[in-house]
């Protein structure tokens, strides 16, 4: 198992060339594509405050200012991606309707990758990576300092849909680690499950996984955060938690509290 395609959008902002070399750290394993996305403010999203007749003065003005960020936007975002030398990247700017194009590049893409500042609800590209997570429900990386491939992968075991979804999509990270710990808190979950299930599952496709059982109960965000960091995990694969409602993805507290520790890098899937 493999991912041909990565992709990374980008705002024109200061975290675009973290958002590049991770996506290009994640890429250069599997000899893969990596796409930069350029994501700028969409004038459709201010049209309707605009109303009929918007060609007023400062309508026009507003117009233009976007026009312009944009631009000064798309040229700092391709600055940011010629700091790579990969042959495998390339660029593509988004246009009008970018969260329709966002979509559709994602849906072709095995992974799409983010910096912590957007998981965790600031900058630009915050609601993208919500639309990523909960309506496209892709696999989403979050590149944190210290992200590496090919070492440690801790993966976050309860037996449920988000947990082996992103469980199996990790598979590729996996195949590439040089250890593999899975992650159970039994008393800190309702439900009844056996890590040994997902042991065999890796063990079947060549990944030889250990097992760490965390014996507390209560919170389980910071059981796993301290086991992947006891275990000297580089990334840290999870199921993301949460329900709709009034088109805002909603996490839940386990997941949040992920979103918003400072390491590992987060693998994680809805």
């Amino acid at each position: 198992m493999s991912w041909a395609r990565i992709m990374a959008p980008l705002s024109g902002g200061a975290g675009d060339k973290a958002a590049v070399a991770a996506a290009v750290m994640l890429a250069k394993p599997f000899d893969a594509e990596m796409v930069a996305a350029y994501t700028p403010a969409d004038v459709a999203d201010v049209m309707p405050w605009m109303g009929e007749g918007f060609l007023g003065g400062v309508q026009t003005a507003a117009l233009e200012s976007l026009k312009e960020a944009a631009d000064a936007g798309e040229k700092s975002a391709r600055a940011a991606l010629e700091t790579t030398t990969y042959a495998k990247a390339r660029f593509i700017a988004l246009q009008t309707p970018v969260w329709a194009g966002l979509s559709a590049e994602s849906r072709l893409s095995d992974v799409v990758v983010f910096t912590s500042d957007s998981a965790r609800g600031r900058g630009p590209l915050a609601e993208a990576f919500q639309q990523m997570v909960a309506d496209e429900q892709r696999p989403v990386l979050i590149a944190r300092e210290g992200l590496k491939v090919g070492g440690t992968v801790a993966v976050a075991w309860d037996g449920g849909k988000e947990a082996s979804r992103a469980a199996r999509l990790a598979l590729p990270l996996l195949e590439k680690a040089k250890k593999a710990v899975i992650l159970a808190a039994p008393k800190a979950s309702s439900r009844s499950f056996d890590p040994g299930r997902l042991k065999s599952y890796y063990a079947a496709r060549g990944v030889d996984a250990q097992i760490d059982i965390l014996p507390d109960s209560g919170d389980a965000a910071p059981l796993l955060l301290y086991a992947a960091k006891k275990a000297g995990a580089d990334i840290l694969v999870a199921g993301a938690f949460g329900h709709p409602r009034l088109q805002e993805f909603i996490f839940g507290g386990t997941t949040r509290s992920l979103l918003n520790s400072d390491e590992p890098s987060l693998f994680l899937s809805h």
